[in-house]
């Protein structure tokens, strides 16, 4: 189920809205993962193409925060299997934080895998991402500790880089 586009309340002077993301806003929304420290972006599944697949994959669900001058300031890669949803590259720029996007983005992505009948979402936040990690205790999303996260990279040229 598509996310529909809708006002948030004004946060700033400027108006921000929240709209599905489509691969018009890759190169802007690229742009800005490499702005912001400590991101890390997979060579294959964060290039054009892939997420260009992930977006056709899962239609409609991915956001993006728009400014009122037009600038993306925030997103959220997200998508399921059927089963689990999943948000990925949840960010906001640096002087848009603390305004509510990133977690009305959040609030908008949850309704969207909801209408799917998703019943839980997954994410992963690096240890070392200290903002994401306070980000998610603020909205009370459950850390576990009960589990192990492992994963195999069967394509070796999709390596993460990880922005300084």
């Amino acid at each position: 189920m598509a996310i529909e586009e809708k006002q948030i309340s004004k946060v700033t002077k400027e108006e921000i809205h929240i709209r599905p993301m489509t691969m018009e806003d890759y190169q802007e929304v690229f742009d800005m993962w490499q702005s912001i420290s400590g991101f890390g972006i997979r060579s294959v599944d964060d290039s054009r193409e892939g997420i260009e697949r992930f977006i056709n994959r899962n239609p409609g669900l991915s956001v993006v925060a728009v400014a009122e001058n037009g600038d993306i300031v925030g997103g959220i890669l997200c998508g399921h299997d059927g089963r689990r949803g999943c948000l990925y590259h949840v960010c906001v720029r640096q002087e848009y934080r603390m305004l509510g996007i990133g977690q009305e983005m959040v609030v908008r992505c949850k309704e969207a895998l909801k209408k799917e009948g998703v019943n839980k979402i997954n994410l992963i936040a690096f240890r070392s991402n200290a903002v994401g990690n306070k980000f998610w205790q603020r909205l009370s999303w459950k850390f576990r500790d009960d589990c192990n996260y492992y994963e195999e990279n069967l394509n070796k040229e999709n390596v993460t880089n990880f922005i300084p």
